[in-house]
């Protein structure tokens, strides 16, 4: 059988002999709204909870963040009814600033603005991105109840009404993005966002949870310190177009979002598998390995231990991570990045070295990729040349008739082993 998996821009193909069955692992894909921007005018009409646009008639300063380059979102279709809105409030364009949340990545530069914002955006407003090292930009408004400290993009938690646009989709340790992330982790800085995910080693904090989940719900007490007022996010299905789209409160727009996001992206497998081949989902998800490895911390909810996981991710930029690459780089093992981070405690960046040293004991993982392999086996992230010749070479140390698992979309898809 010919299988056909996300790869960057395009597309990989390989060969799996019929002895082996082969299970596509792909969650429903459900079709996109006939009319996207349609949709989204429909739930700017209809906001969620007691939040209303003339509440905010005339704000002088709104702020509106939205991801960067790292997260596909549909900016053409959902920004321009927005836009609309904000303009039959009285609001002028002067009064408006785009924040681009990059979290701890980069900041974004204005040529790369394009890439993520449609043009007549950036022609009639103001487009900043956000930098959390630079530490004049933040402002401090107090700690979570879980003791989590709150800094953030000053310019944009003085504003009078503060927006965030974005998606709801599965999240591997804060269950989903969506909602106030976007502003809670993307416009903050090292010193709030690594105590906030160093609760991922905590048993709550699972893909695919929200109320019961640390991380989540930490994340959301942040927004709410920031005082974020609104929120519109889509949907979306594999193609990356606009199934539904929310607007109104935060936490309600994620908590409608996240049931059409289950029922978009869960799927039950019969058993656990001993060879899968995964993908992100092709660009962006797999523009580096910092966003990469979310297809194995997806993969090992359905791997054997002992199992063999094909990571195919085309990362073009690279690591992703200055602080990952350089506390990875020197250790000889995965055990050691276990023992190291573990002694440590936890730090953003070499938390990702981390996460593929927990599932490597699990599993054997290997990763076919376009980024320098000399980089990619100082990570020990195992590269390989030939993908066709790595999927004979493990087939030929199973059974016949053992399945093999492919998860084309791993990073939008939650898959779970149904024993029925």
């Amino acid at each position: 059988m010919q299988i056909h998996i996300p790869y960057g821009k395009t597309t990989l193909t390989a060969h799996i002999p019929d002895e082996y069955p082969v299970h596509i692992i792909e969650a429903p894909n459900p079709a996109p709204a006939a009319d996207p921007r349609r949709a989204v005018e429909d739930a700017l009409d209809h906001l969620l909870g007691e939040i209303r646009w003339d509440d905010f008639r005339g704000a002088q300063r709104v702020a509106i963040a939205v991801n960067d380059k790292t997260r596909p979102v549909p900016h053409e279709h959902l920004l321009p009814p927005l836009m609309e809105q904000l303009a039959a409030l009285g609001i002028p364009d002067s009064a408006i600033t785009f924040y681009i949340a990059v979290g701890t990545h980069p900041p974004m530069t204005p040529d790369e603005f394009p890439g993520i914002l449609p043009a007549e955006i950036l022609a009639r407003y103001r487009v900043v991105s956000h930098d959390s090292q630079d530490d004049s930009l933040l402002t401090f408004l107090g700690e979570t109840s879980r003791g989590t400290p709150v800094w953030v993009n000053r310019a944009y938690a003085e504003s009078d009404f503060k927006i965030v646009v974005g998606n709801v989709e599965p999240h591997q340790f804060a269950g989903f993005s969506g909602g106030v992330k976007t502003a809670a982790i993307g416009l903050s800085c090292m010193k709030t966002i690594a105590p906030n995910h160093a609760m991922m080693s905590l048993p709550e904090a699972q893909l695919g949870e929200y109320e019961t989940n640390p991380v989540r719900q930490d994340i959301e007490e942040i927004g709410a310190k920031i005082g974020v007022h609104l929120a519109l996010n889509a949907i979306l299905n594999h193609q990356r177009r606009i199934v539904t789209a929310l607007a109104g409160d935060p936490r309600l727009v994620v908590r409608a979002g996240l049931e059409h996001s289950r029922r978009a992206c869960q799927v039950a497998v019969p058993q656990k598998y001993a060879f899968l081949i995964t993908s992100p989902g092709g660009h962006p998800k797999d523009i580096n390995v910092y966003q990469s490895q979310k297809a194995l911390g997806h993969a090992i909810l359905i791997a054997r231990p002992g199992g063999t996981v094909i990571i195919t991710a085309a990362c073009p930029e690279g690591s992703g991570s200055d602080h990952y690459e350089a506390w990875t780089l020197g250790k000889k093992s995965l055990a050691e990045v276990r023992e190291k981070f573990k002694a440590e405690g936890f730090r953003i960046g070499p938390h990702k070295a981390y996460q593929f040293a927990r599932d490597g004991a699990i599993v054997n993982y290997y990763l076919y990729t376009d980024m320098n392999h000399d980089l990619a086996r100082a990570l020990l992230l195992n590269p390989i040349s030939d993908l066709q010749a790595m999927i004979d070479q493990t087939l030929a140390a199973l059974p016949r008739g053992e399945p093999v698992g492919i998860l084309p979309h791993a990073v939008s898809t939650i898959p779970y082993v149904s024993y029925q």
